[in-house]
């Protein structure tokens, strides 16, 4: 159980929430509003699903950063709602590692019962959002991704070394969603490479984020691919990297994207693994804080060459967009 001392630790306000008064701060904070990356990493299959989509199907830009909005929405409450329930059921192990001790829920400054009723909350401004945002099949996969993906997920800590393979996939369902939304068409080669090179991605910077907690996870008993992949763990992590630029690749292909995807996308996200691979110090908690980081970062790169193809088509076909 914490201390009280700790129990009472204020909450830091030099970040957005000392913009908030002091009683609304710890429901802030088991949303994880003041670290914004798990949002960002949320919301980049999204983001890519609907660009891939976008490209092909000659979306107006109008639509399409009406739509990105939308995915950002998407991105933002599933991630709080994971981070609510995750902290429900990991509160007592959460009291056991450093890094975690001070969050809400594990330092008592929010009861268990006034998390849950925060939850159920968050699941109905979801499942509203997305019912009056989907329609069909792009509805079903976001109430799945919603509701049991990131339920289970916290779970499978105590009875497997692999939650991060459950967490690549329900960190990257918003690509279905996204791609469907568009296309109300399921291309189940090009959706499955996608899935697959976001899967190892998620899998690659997760098990870099459990390698802060190796020592405490060890004593409290939590699992994790970090420390099922011991020695090993390098080599495994640069196998991830390379098939996830490779399906991103075999995506690229099967969506049949221009030679800027290729160039920018693909080719500046091996540099920018690369670069990952040289510099992480997988000792070092700080190192690997830093690193899961960059990966929000690495977003960036392959959005920014399939946005770049989008625009380019767009403006070749103007006129034909304009009437679609």
């Amino acid at each position: 159980m914490p201390s009280q001392a700790t129990a009472k630790k204020p909450t830091p306000t030099s970040s957005v929430l000392g913009l908030v008064p002091e009683g609304l701060r710890p429901y802030l904070e088991l949303i994880r509003v003041e670290k914004p990356t798990g949002t960002i990493l949320m919301f980049w299959p999204f983001a890519w699903g609907l660009t891939m989509a976008a490209y092909t199907a000659g979306l107006p830009l109008n639509a399409y950063f009406a739509q990105l909005a939308k995915a950002f929405v998407s991105a933002f409450l599933l991630r709080s709602s994971a981070c609510t329930i995750n902290d429900i059921f990991d509160r007592k192990m959460d009291a056991g590692v450093e890094r975690s001790k001070t969050r809400p829920l594990p330092s008592g400054r929010i009861s268990v019962t006034a998390a849950t009723l925060y939850l159920f909350v968050q699941y109905a401004l979801g499942v509203a959002f997305f019912y009056y945002t989907e329609r069909g099949l792009a509805l079903r996969v976001a109430l799945f991704q919603l509701l049991p993906l990131f339920a289970v997920y916290p779970l499978l800590k105590r009875v497997t070394y692999w939650p991060q393979a459950w967490l690549g996939l329900a960190m990257n369902f918003g690509f279905v969603t996204a791609w469907i939304s568009v296309k109300s068409t399921v291309n189940y080669p090009l959706l499955t490479a996608a899935m697959i090179s976001c899967w190892c991605w998620t899998m690659l910077y997760d098990t870099i984020y459990a390698c802060q907690d190796i020592r405490d996870d060890v004593k409290m008993g939590v699992r994790s691919t970090a420390i099922l992949f011991g020695s090993w763990i390098k080599p495994v992590l640069i196998m991830l990297g390379i098939v996830f630029v490779s399906m991103l690749a075999v995506a690229g292909v099967l969506n049949g994207q221009g030679m800027p995807y290729f160039l920018v996308s693909v080719g500046g996200t091996v540099l920018h693994l690369v670069w990952q691979f040289r510099t992480v110090d997988l000792e070092i908690p700080k190192s690997c804080w830093n690193n899961f980081n960059s990966n929000g970062k690495l977003g960036w790169i392959v959005w920014g060459g399939l946005m770049l193809d989008y625009v380019l088509a767009h403006h070749r076909s103007a006129p034909r967009w304009a009437a679609a």
